[in-house]
């Protein structure tokens, strides 16, 4: 089972990034997916989460209307649609699965599986 994140990298303020998150191993469509981020010296975040069926939700409010979790279970990828970003969005960016099928997964917890992560550093 993995999940392995890309897509990260250096933008100005008001820019834009994709995130993808490849996986491999398990029944990616069954699973809630979440996308996490940890930026220096602060605790992780959990950004958004996308269930089996498609339902969606922004978790970090900092990032809402700004930010859009989605997937395509054909090619067993999740993404992290960014734009508008702010300084405070650098961070590591994590891809998760969820422990249970199934399952609407909701906190650090109830995620298994993690990714190394994928820098995303916004700065002028």
């Amino acid at each position: 089972v993995q999940v392995v994140e890309s897509g990260g990298g250096l933008t100005q303020p008001g820019g834009s990034l994709r995130l993808s998150c490849v996986t491999s191993g398990f029944t990616f469509s069954t699973y809630t997916m979440g996308w996490f981020r940890q930026a220096p010296g602060k605790e992780r975040e959990r950004v958004a989460r996308i269930s089996w069926s498609g339902n969606k939700i922004i978790d970090a409010d900092s990032v809402t209307g700004r930010f859009t979790i989605s997937r395509d279970n054909a090619k067993n990828t999740l993404y992290l649609q960014m734009k508008s970003l702010k300084p405070e969005d650098t961070a590591l960016y994590y891809c998760a699965k969820a422990r249970r099928p199934t399952h609407w997964a909701q906190y650090a917890s109830d995620f298994d599986v993690w990714g190394e992560g994928t820098q995303v550093t916004v700065s002028s």
